[in-house]
């Protein structure tokens, strides 16, 4: 589910790039190395907080990499904000959005009338939706934290208000100012942070621009079902992009990289998508069918004008396929088309110059018996016209790294 944004929007600052120039887009990945979890987690291990960060920081550099995406413009950290998100705060408190109680800080959600505006929901569904902490010394059930005291065997940083560590909401906030200034261009995430996350960060931006937009325009992802079921680890069904490329937790396969970042961009970005193995063995197979046709040719120096369209209206990654597809059965008989092919898979950053076989992770080389085999059952329902039957053995001769031409 958190691979869902990475891939969409590396497509996104892909696509800005070739149309813009590389030098004009900033692409900014923040990394959260401070929260309650990350804390408690590092004291269970007996670990600092850095070191624990840092390895899981290089494990999502790693998978995102092996998922063909590009490394953002700047991937910066919350621990090197601190007096960027001080700063930010103390603004909200000169401007009256914000108050001190018995050592918090608090953004206080009635100063901003417009509170709500990005998730359009009601008074009664923000406060049933936002799970804040209930305290005492709140002025206002949904007032949100901005800066809450460290004791002795928590990670703090000096402020005004004594030595702490910064809620989630404001530390996006500050590195969005820091690296993009006041207002940018395109904020993006997951539909789950639409609310409260990204609602908290409008009101403490404008909050602390004195009402200038934190983005112009917004763009969230859908969420992510396995086989029919929502993605739970008290259901099973949790599964990491680690596991995927490195494990046979999932349909008992290793999954190459490329093909999970296809298989994904196979739904409009917008929509849920049902990550199922039958979907990862088609794109499998598909991939694998397109690197026969073009390992070794040289790419053309433009993907396809259709391809790009659909990519410009809103991310139409189904659309921007379907031209792939057609490209894909012209180029059986044109050379032309086998090259913009190639440069359209390329700019997706789902084929670079791999042969067939190396979409096939994990696995010894196919049994020459059993391929045997396979192929003769194969004809034999051929020849008895049982077509179907004759395409199911084809799939699984083609899963296993066998092309029949």
């Amino acid at each position: 589910g958190n691979a869902r944004p990475v891939i969409v929007f590396d497509v996104l600052f892909r696509l800005l790039r070739h149309i813009y120039g590389e030098k004009h887009v900033t692409y900014v990945r923040n990394i959260t190395d401070v929260d309650d979890k990350i804390i408690a987690r590092a004291a269970e291990r007996n670990v600092s907080i850095r070191d624990l960060t840092e390895g899981t920081a290089k494990i999502y550099q790693e998978d995102a990499l092996a998922l063909g995406c590009l490394a953002p413009t700047l991937e910066p950290r919350v621990t090197e904000t601190m007096p960027e998100i001080v700063a930010m705060i103390g603004r909200l408190v000169k401007n009256n959005h914000a108050y001190v109680a018995e050592g918090h800080v608090l953004f206080h959600v009635p100063s901003d009338p417009d509170y709500g505006k990005l998730s359009r929901r009601s008074l009664d569904e923000m406060i049933a939706g936002a799970r804040v902490e209930v305290a005492p010394y709140k002025k206002n059930p949904q007032d949100f934290v901005l800066w809450k005291p460290s004791d002795e065997t928590q990670p703090g940083w000096d402020s005004p208000w004594g030595k702490g560590r910064p809620g989630w909401h404001i530390e996006c906030s500050a590195m969005g100012e820091k690296h993009l200034g006041e207002t940018f261009d395109i904020h993006a995430g997951g539909i789950d942070l639409m609310f409260p996350h990204h609602e908290n960060e409008i009101a403490q931006s404008e909050g602390a621009h004195h009402g200038k937009s934190l983005a112009n325009y917004w763009m969230h992802n859908g969420f992510l079902q396995v086989e029919g079921e929502k993605m739970s680890k008290s259901l099973g069904n949790f599964i990491t992009i680690r596991e995927l490329l490195a494990e046979k937790k999932f349909g008992g396969e290793q999954w190459h990289g490329k093909v999970l970042k296809l298989a994904m961009l196979s739904t409009h970005y917008r929509q849920p998508i049902d990550w199922t193995v039958e979907r990862l063995v088609q794109t499998r197979t598909t991939l694998m069918e397109w690197a026969r046709a073009l390992h070794g040719i040289s790419p053309a120096d433009e993907p396809h004008p259709a391809f790009l369209s659909a990519l410009e209206d809103d991310l139409n990654t189904p659309a921007a396929l379907a031209v792939v597809h057609e490209l894909a059965a012209a180029a059986r008989t044109s050379a032309a088309d086998k090259a913009r092919l190639k440069r359209t898979l390329n700019f997706l950053g789902v084929y670079d110059n791999e042969k067939d076989a190396d979409f096939i992770v994990g696995r010894e080389a196919a049994n020459p018996a059993a391929v045997e085999d396979l192929i003769a059952k194969r004809n034999a329902a051929r020849k008895a016209k049982n077509f179907a039957e004759a395409d199911r053995l084809r799939g699984e001769l083609s899963a296993m790294g066998v092309a029949i031409e």
